[in-house]
């Protein structure tokens, strides 16, 4: 077995090359996302922020900071996600935000009390999404590895490995990316930039296609096309067959979100300025630029026109990508830290993590507080919305589960370790990974 200090070695050799990039690049972007390893939590507030500590007090409204949601014209939930773009099959969960909108909206039910069935070790931990679909989980680990699970016993199906070698000394390059699955692939990046297209049933190697930098952002599926970025500094789109470039784009710096799709474009940041290109997904070429006022690091939500998204300075903004204008703009001057987690978006509300340690739940059209949530930890995981209900996880160790309406606690589950990862809800379950050397791919559900 690999030594704890020839993989160590290997890590700091993705960091080392990753620095040099970005040094290169015009604008700091020296905190983007490659996953920090050495400690829970990266750039949240201090013990001294006594108002976090004093959340979890008895009072379950000093707890949970929040305020009622006082619209008159709320419209029901399922009124609030009509007309989303979903997969075929409406019960499954299939990239990371569920749909080429990245609204983080689940089409399936869970029960009120989820219980933990099943656990999974995940050597190095999980730091990125799974998939669902057809009654098999789909997740990657840091540890090198795809894993296709049965999502009703936990059982593995077939795991696949970012090498060809069986040598278990030999050094895999880590799964830090969601995954993608289509009806016959499986599709993942990895560390060393390459992304990988697996047969689903199989989990045989159907191509691989290398890129200049990590991969972290997941794949969106357009047509027979996979549409993906890289740190490398490229967005690529792909021919599902058989890998092939369709065509390439030069982001100018490193590409962290998953692509967005809205009509015939998507929406993609480097790290040269703070500007967002969209970009024609037929020809790949540039179409405009939207000006910024931070730097895009998580992957952004669109419904209609607008796009809604966190920065690296803690403000969270909607943009009308068209008229090319920020419409509004939410952060507490007080406590404004990086935001690393992906919206979700309904009707009336954005629902986003930070750094801060707080779930902030925000009025879609007015951009004003609607209610806090507050945990022990910082949140880089981006919640989903399932029903009635927000799902997300925290570094405080914590799943929780949150109502809409006032975001009061309705469910929670400690789960010991560290999670940065998003949720996945597909079928009737919620499957999430913990992010530690020793970390576990969680499922939970209906109790049996």
């Amino acid at each position: 077995m690999m030594s704890v200090l020839e993989r160590l070695s290997r890590r700091l050799e993705i960091v080392v090359t990753m620095l040099v990039l970005l040094t290169s690049i015009h604008t700091g972007c020296s905190d983007q996302p490659v996953v920090d390893r050495a400690g829970d939590v990266v750039n949240t507030p201090g013990a001294s922020d006594t108002i976090e500590i004093d959340s979890h007090s008895t009072d379950q409204n000093e707890l949970n900071e929040v305020e009622a949601v006082t619209s008159s014209d709320e419209e029901p939930l399922d009124d609030a996600i009509a007309g989303v773009a979903i997969s075929d099959d409406v019960q499954s969960w299939t990239s990371f935000r569920n749909g080429p909108q990245q609204l983080g909206i689940a089409h399936t039910t869970l029960p009120d009390e989820l219980e933990l069935l099943w656990e999974y070790d995940a050597p190095d931990g999980v730091t990125a999404s799974a998939a669902i679909a057809d009654g098999r989980v789909y997740s990657g680990i840091v540890g090198g590895n795809v894993f296709c699970l049965d999502l009703k016993s936990g059982e593995l199906v077939w795991p696949y490995r970012s090498i060809e070698s069986d040598d278990p000394n030999e050094f895999a390059p880590g799964f830090q990316a969601p995954v993608t699955v289509t009806d016959e692939l499986v599709l993942c990046g990895d560390e060393d930039g390459v992304m990988h297209a697996i047969d689903r049933e199989t989990g045989k190697k159907r191509w691989t296609f290398p890129t200049d930098g990590e991969v972290i952002g997941g794949v969106t599926i357009v047509g027979e096309r996979a549409i993906f970025g890289s740190h490398g500094g490229k967005l690529f789109s792909l021919d599902l067959s058989d890998g092939s470039v369709v065509w390439e784009f030069e982001t100018r710096g490193p590409v962290n979100a998953s692509p967005t799709i809205g009509e015939n474009f998507t929406f993609v940041t480097g790290c040269d300025q703070p500007i967002m290109r969209v970009v024609d997904i037929e020809s790949g070429e540039q179409h405009n630029e939207i000006p910024l006022n931070g730097l895009l690091i998580a992957t952004p939500a669109l419904l209609g026109d607008m796009l809604y998204f966190g920065t690296d300075e803690g403000t969270v903004y909607a943009v009308d990508w068209k008229a090319k204008q920020t419409v509004w703009s939410y952060a507490d001057p007080a406590r404004q830290f990086e935001i690393r987690s992906s919206p979700a978006v309904i009707d009336d509300l954005v629902i986003i993590g930070s750094r801060d340690k707080r779930l902030h739940a925000i009025d879609r059209q007015t951009g004003d507080k609607v209610w806090t949530f507050a945990t022990r930890a910082g949140i880089d995981s981006s919640p989903v919305v399932c029903g009635d209900r927000v799902y997300f996880g925290s570094r405080d160790k914590n799943v929780y589960g949150l109502t809409i309406s006032d975001g009061k606690e309705v469910w929670k589950n400690n789960v010991r370790q560290s999670i940065t990862a998003s949720p996945a809800i597909g079928e009737g379950h919620l499957v999430i990974g913990t992010d530690e050397s020793d970390g576990r791919i969680l499922c939970f559900g209906a109790s049996k």
